[in-house]
């Protein structure tokens, strides 16, 4: 039976075993020794550490622990009451502590002294480790060495945290932005993102991701976490907004509710206003609407042109119809035939300038040549309430002539 009694304390304070595949599991152990009878003088105190990876063993590797130890006088009320101990590695797989002096020491009830033993790296077997604790005291019959075995509990690997907090640095993109994914998780996952038409594996250590170009429409994207031991999966999701997208093809099967549409190379627009559309250039003024046919019930517009400078132009004045040249001079229509109720005209001519002109004096009408000479009236019949005329004669100029003299009638 030994003289001091020793407690272990670990921190976390459940130790996991490691796994092959993730980052070691790592701990601290303190043991605790306290004096709870008469003092005791004591030498050292020795702690076996098993070494390997079976599950009675504590560590596979002494040399990455770092030891350190303190001793506090619990009846003593200066500000040094607590002082450091000599803790050194005996062998392979012993930590030896002793006192400042080297010598023998009182160990006074109510005082305690604790070996911390750091950055123990954990062998990879569940199941309970034992050390063991030899302490050399002196009693009244000389010196005593005994022994305490203490265990050590090494849990079974729970499952490694899912990966949480997948998130972008912005929600909406404008044009121009870049993006940044960010999430937080464990080490020991094998990481990729997934979008639409790709996936990117993810550099071990890292926990951000920004995709060489940015999305141009609303887009989905897959965080997938990878246990490499059991290779089970975590899938998160984020989606990241774009306010000004990039669609390859819309199909909507019900409409679409927006107040403008605009090209994007060519940034002509088409707003959406009470009464229809209206049609707006790149540089924000009235467009032009380009198109092989039309089919229209009315068309409200100031003028009808052709499409060079110099094409015949129809304006509408309020008295009815003007029908231009490119100049601004007057034009002239061109038709196959007119169905008219009345034609309002200083002349009518033929095609050609030496045809036969009609002129309409207040009096009646005048028929010439194209030289302005009068002309000739040509008629299968002539049905008239009265003629003036100076002679008649038939179509030949040695046909019968009828001359009207005012005293009567020559033929």
């Amino acid at each position: 039976m030994t003289a001091l009694t020793y407690t272990i304390l670990t921190d976390p304070t459940s130790l996991e075993a490691s796994v092959n595949g993730r980052s070691p599991s790592t701990g601290t152990l303190y043991l605790m020794v306290t004096n709870t009878g008469k003092t005791v003088p004591w030498l050292r105190i020795e702690v076996k550490v098993p070494l390997g990876d079976g599950a009675g063993h504590l560590t596979q590797n002494i040399n990455a622990i770092n030891p350190k130890g303190e001793y506090t006088d619990t009846q003593s009320s200066s500000q040094a009451a607590t002082q450091p101990v000599i803790v050194q590695q005996q062998g392979a797989d012993v930590f030896q502590v002793t006192t400042q002096s080297g010598r023998l020491e009182a160990f006074a009830p109510g005082d305690h002294m604790v070996l911390t033993l750091e950055n123990v790296t954990v062998a990879p077997t569940a199941g309970v480790v034992v050390l063991m604790v030899t302490e050399t005291v002196r009693t009244g019959r000389g010196w005593q060495v005994s022994d305490a075995a203490v265990p050590v509990v090494k849990a079974t690997p729970k499952e490694i945290p899912a990966p949480r907090d997948f998130r972008p640095d912005k929600t909406m993109l404008d044009t121009g932005d870049g993006l940044t994914l960010s999430w937080d998780g464990s080490n020991d996952f094998s990481y990729e993102i997934r979008f639409p038409g790709g996936q990117s594996a993810i550099t071990p250590g890292t926990r951000t991701w920004s995709p060489t170009d940015a999305p141009k429409r609303a887009t989905t994207y897959i965080l997938v976490a990878t246990d490499p031991t059991t290779q089970k999966q975590h899938f998160l999701t984020t989606t990241v907004q774009v306010r000004h997208p990039v669609l390859e093809t819309l199909t909507a099967t019900t409409g679409i509710d927006t107040p403008w549409v605009q090209g994007t190379t060519n940034k002509g627009r088409v707003a959406f206003t009470g009464t229809g559309v209206e049609i707006f250039n790149d540089s924000g003024g009235q467009g032009t609407v380009t198109a092989d046919r039309a089919d229209l019930n009315g068309v409200n517009t100031e003028w009808v042109q052709g499409r060079s400078a110099d094409d015949g132009k129809v304006t509408f004045p309020k008295d009815g119809l003007d029908v231009r040249q490119g100049s601004g001079a007057w034009g002239t229509v061109h038709a196959d035939r007119a169905d008219l109720n009345g034609i309002n005209t200083e002349w009518v001519q033929g095609r050609s300038a030496d045809d036969g002109k009609v002129t309409f004096p207040k009096d009646g009408l005048d028929v010439r040549q194209g030289s302005g000479a009068w002309g000739t009236v040509h008629a299968d019949r002539a049905d008239l309430n009265g003629i003036n005329t100076e002679w008649v004669q038939g179509r030949s100029a040695d046909d019968g002539k009828v001359t009207f003299p005012k005293d009567g009638l020559d033929v």
